[in-house]
């Protein structure tokens, strides 16, 4: 997995949702029986989580702010944080994956 390859997949799942009102967001996704806002800010955390282990720092809670048409851009933030800290493939591929399976559940 490369960096182009889950800055790909990033970009797939934000045009996926990117254009989303907040009733969209308010709807339960197909799996895991959350509104899908929640699912996504999941992953926000969950590649947050991987950003900060690649940069050697503590893992940080990340915000969940008040708009959820505000998630695709933390997705955005997180995922540069991530690519900034030039991980190794199997990091990559562990967040390409999460990202692949979140857009499924949506």
């Amino acid at each position: 997995m490369s960096a182009t390859e889950l800055d790909q997949t990033v970009r797939l799942l934000v045009g996926q949702v990117g254009h989303w009102e907040q009733p969209r967001w308010a709807a339960t996704a197909t799996t895991g029986n959350v509104p899908r806002a929640d699912l996504v800010h999941r992953l926000v955390q969950e590649v947050a989580n991987l950003a900060a282990d690649a940069e050697g720092q503590p893992r940080r809670v990340v915000p969940r702010l008040d708009n959820d048409l505000a998630l695709p851009d933390q997705l955005r933030v997180v995922t540069a944080d991530l690519l900034a800290a030039r991980p190794g493939d199997e990091v990559l591929a562990r967040a390409a994956a999460v990202v692949t399976a979140t857009r499924g559940a949506l």
